[in-house]
């Protein structure tokens, strides 16, 4: 990664377990630079919830569309409980997008606070007052470039699939030729809400979808770059997603996305092959759970390198994959795409 100046940029690569951060500043070996593995915000913001249970009070949740995941079980488990959920409609929105499923389950959407005592949760995935926090007690500035990465489902119409919207939507970016470049925002869709509400958080952000991050970051890797000329399979084993990529100099020919829980290595190793064959169908994806599967029509390359990457790589330890290792730190791929993908914007 080069810039033509020096550049700090704060990369927050936000997942269903973890968030992983990184500060890049352009004159220091990556070594050298400030990194932190977190609790995600959904863990964080589910044990809140939680503790509001434990203390028996209401809850009253404000702020904008985050993450879902433990977060929206906490405050489901909080309903069962018998106890009351009070919700800014925008907060509610990380349950349900419509929210007329919300208010079915029993919460009650409101701009006021209730007038019981009661337990305040603030949701987001994006917490730059804690960071600065954190920051301050090790003399670092907090980067005015900022660039995050959440899996965004976006905002599904009423009765559609949220796992066939999601698809949807890479399924459009391979159709429109699958060029790397698309993958990173300035001004995401419309429907991505929950990127929109990063950049609510802090405008001007750059956005990227956490499975898009990895891909780019991947890519890094110096052997994983050696092979990008005859096509490389990238992996990416999220904590929730597991997203694979065909990819032959800097385009996206195929990919499929499916949910981490339900791999196996027999399941991951039959996918791939059947993926970088043109063989692996939408719907064998879709009926077994995940997300689905979409083939360039302009699929050519030999894609005999297989690199895995992601907290969950695990699942694929006897498959004799290429682990990717951008600049020796796995856990900080998403964090490395992320400042690729910005320094590309920005020349």
């Amino acid at each position: 990664m080069e810039s033509s100046r020096q550049k700090r940029i704060l990369a927050v690569d936000i997942g269903g377990g973890t968030q992983d951060i990184l500060v890049y500043e352009s004159w220091k070996n990556p070594e050298n630079l400030t990194k932190l593995v977190l609790p995600s915000p959904t863990v964080i913001i589910g044990q809140r919830i939680r503790q509001a249970a434990e203390k028996r009070l209401p809850l009253y949740l404000t702020g904008t569309l985050m993450g879902g995941g433990k977060t929206s079980r906490s405050i489901k488990e909080h309903l069962v409980k018998d106890l009351p959920v009070y919700a800014a409609p925008e907060a509610a929105k990380t349950i349900y997008d419509d929210l007329h499923k919300v208010e079915e389950l029993g919460i009650i959407l409101t701009e006021n606070p209730p007038a019981e005592p009661y337990y305040h949760v603030e949701m987001k995935d994006l917490n730059l007052e804690a960071l600065e926090r954190a920051f301050h007690f090790y003399d670092i500035e907090l980067p005015r470039d900022v660039a995050v990465a959440v899996q965004d489902h976006g905002e599904s119409p009423p009765g559609v699939s949220n796992r066939l919207f999601r698809f949807n939507h890479w399924d459009t970016f391979l159709r429109q030729g699958g060029g790397l470049e698309q993958l990173a925002y300035r001004t995401p869709p419309a429907y991505l809400t929950r990127m929109k509400a990063v950049q609510q958080e802090k405008p001007g952000a750059m956005v990227m979808d956490t499975c898009a991050a990895a891909i780019q970051g991947a890519l890094l890797d110096p052997v994983v770059k050696g092979e990008l000329s005859r096509g490389v399979v990238v992996v990416n084993m999220g904590n929730q997603h597991t997203f694979a990529a065909l990819i032959k100099e800097q385009r996206v020919l195929g990919l499929f996305e499916h949910h981490t829980h339900l791999m196996t290595g027999e399941k991951l190793f039959k996918m791939v092959n059947k993926l970088r064959n043109g063989e692996l169908d939408h719907e064998e994806v879709f009926a077994d759970g995940g997300h689905g599967c979409s083939i360039s029509p302009d699929l050519t390359g030999t894609f005999k390198f297989v690199s895995v990457t992601g907290p969950r790589r695990c699942i694929a330890a006897d498959l004799n994959y290429h682990g990717a290792n951008p600049f020796g730190d796995m856990m900080m791929t998403g964090c490395y795409g992320l400042v690729k993908a910005f320094l590309e914007l920005d020349k």
